[in-house]
């Protein structure tokens, strides 16, 4: 589902190199990163030694000696005043849930005179396809896991995967560290 936005990154900087890979199970050269990103993902892994797992797999592609840093975000347990209403008495363990929709059709195999061939937009079903709508095509929720960290539990994780907080904080519902390696 997601490995859709590495073409989208490629083609927005086409002399960098870009992958999709398993956050713990890098294919990547250690010590190699100048600076690495984790955002929206290190929250999905769901058990304490998973998260911490995959903070160290970042920190190992880092160059050491401070020279390398990462950016890490996860969401926060703490977003009384946003949408979802959380705060540090809920549950940090969630399921929410997550509605994947079908956001193009397929263009048809003939063109009648005047029709685009390319894909359209549709955000569930467009004026044509209403007629001929099938489940396939509407919109299909799934239950995603999420763990909602509370205040300094990023910093924590860092610590304990070997990795120095150099700066962390808490922005639009999510706790975020730059972090380094300690070695």
């Amino acid at each position: 589902m997601f490995s859709s936005l590495a073409p989208i990154a490629k083609d927005q900087a086409p002399t960098q190199d870009v992958a999709t890979a398993d956050i713990l199970s890098q294919p990547h050269r250690p010590s190699s990163f100048d600076f690495a990103l984790s955002i929206a993902v290190i929250h999905h892994l769901s058990s304490p030694e998973r998260r911490v797992e995959a903070i160290a797999s970042i920190l190992e592609l880092l160059k050491p000696a401070g020279e390398g840093k990462a950016l890490l975000y996860v969401w926060a347990l703490e977003q009384k005043n946003s949408r979802r209403g959380w705060d540090e008495n809920s549950e940090q363990d969630v399921l929410v849930p997550w509605v994947l929709t079908k956001q193009f059709k397929e263009p048809s195999k003939k063109k009648k005179m005047g029709e685009s061939t390319e894909s359209e937009s549709t955000s569930g079903t467009s004026t044509e396809n209403k007629e001929t709508s099938t489940d396939n095509e509407e919109s299909k929720p799934f239950l995603r896991y999420y763990h909602l960290y509370k205040q300094g539990e990023l910093e924590d994780n860092v610590k304990s995967a070997g990795g120095n907080v150099l700066n962390s904080g808490y922005e639009k519902d999510n706790w975020w560290a730059i972090v380094e390696r300690t070695t």
